[in-house]
């Protein structure tokens, strides 16, 4: 049924993948599915942010963003599982939706925690994916009992 599974982590934020990473996994194994692991830089490309990094900072990011990636994937993912890492830059949400694209994600794997009421005027990540992808999405609450 799912083919290419797309897990987007912080992996700087345990909440972000720690409720999740048990319920993907299942469903890599149950499908024999490829598991995308994605990670978010930010964009440093407006000039205004730029100007206050030096010129080498985009680069380090993205090396230290996929060190930290290929740690988590060697410490969290069993090596029976076909893992792709994937390290984007900008928006959080847009880099989800682009890369499940990118990828021909069948579905998008995502937590997601109780909801604040700050999160009800701006909204969070995982409810902008959803509202915008064209992929179906999974997002486990980190509330989640199994």
């Amino acid at each position: 049924m799912y083919q290419n599974i797309l897990f987007p982590v912080d992996v700087t934020e345990q909440s972000s993948w720690q409720v999740a990473l048990p319920v993907v996994l299942e469903m890599v194994q149950a499908f024999n599915a490829k598991l995308h692991v994605m990670t978010v830089v930010p964009d440093f490309g407006m000039s205004i942010v730029g100007q206050f990094f030096p010129g080498n900072a985009e680069d380090t990011l993205i090396k230290g963003a996929t060190e930290a990636l290929h740690k988590f994937t060697e410490e969290h993912i069993p090596s029976d599982v076909t893992v792709r890492h994937v390290i984007t830059q900008g928006t959080v949400y847009e880099c989800i939706i682009d890369t499940a694209d990118r990828v021909d994600a069948d579905l998008i794997v995502m937590a997601a925690h109780r909801p604040e009421l700050k999160d009800y005027l701006l909204g969070p990540n995982a409810a902008r994916v959803v509202r915008h992808s064209s992929r179906s999405v999974l997002v486990v609450r980190n509330d989640y009992k199994k």
